[in-house]
């Protein structure tokens, strides 16, 4: 029998495959203002952090603000590759419908992009009521409280759940307030995840026997 009673699901990067498509976008915009970085650096730098955070950096490396336009602009060019190229996280989809206790997600994207996201993927249905954005608190990992109000509201101590991250933010965040977090490797090409998550893991398709 699991320890676990509720799974807590980070959304971009582990129920849905956007961070290299939300990220190559923010790499293009930000090398046309003289950024001059690659989808490495943006998956050390922005990945797990929210909008406003990948703002910051862009701004330090271009030493200007970046143009009012810059949010806009991204948001409506993610949501048109999304609707091309969107996918699954390879096996999550079995995972999801093969879950025997209660999850939700808590993620560093506003609610509309998790419904957006994961309604193009056919996952919604499984998260409906039960979406946690950051921006609704305006509170961002790897702060812990998008984690602990997640927590409080499907009714269970952090203890009592399990986090599922592929970001360090996240990995911080969880760890932060007290919970367990499983570290999903499958993108994590500079090795941040193992040694700071409870558990790491590379395949969806060990997540089961890992709960």
């Amino acid at each position: 029998m699991s320890n676990y009673k509720c799974v807590i699901f980070d959304c971009d990067g582990v129920l849905v495959d956007s961070e290299p498509i939300g990220n190559q976008i923010l790499v293009d915009m930000a090398n046309q203002l003289g950024a001059n970085i690659d989808l490495d650096f943006a998956m050390k730098h922005f990945k797990g952090s929210h909008f406003k955070e990948c703002v910051k950096i862009i701004e330090e490396l271009v030493k200007q603000s970046i143009p009012e336009t810059f949010e806009i602009e991204y948001r409506t060019k993610s949501l048109e590759e999304f609707e091309k190229h969107l996918k699954p996280i390879e096996g999550v989809t079995n995972v999801i419908e093969r879950l025997q206790m209660p999850f939700c997600v808590a993620s560093s994207g506003m609610k509309s992009k998790m419904e957006f996201n994961l309604n193009l993927v056919g996952l919604l249905p499984y998260f409906e009521g039960k979406l946690f954005s950051c921006y609704d608190i305006q509170k961002f990992k790897p702060e812990p409280d998008v984690f602990l109000w997640a927590a409080k509201t499907m009714g269970f101590q952090p203890h009592e759940c399990v986090v599922i991250e592929d970001s360090l933010l996240g990995v911080k965040g969880a760890l932060a307030g007290g919970f367990d977090v499983f570290g999903f490797t499958a993108h994590d090409y500079n090795n941040e995840l193992e040694g700071m998550a409870t558990k790491t893991f590379d395949d969806m398709e060990q997540l089961l026997k890992m709960l």
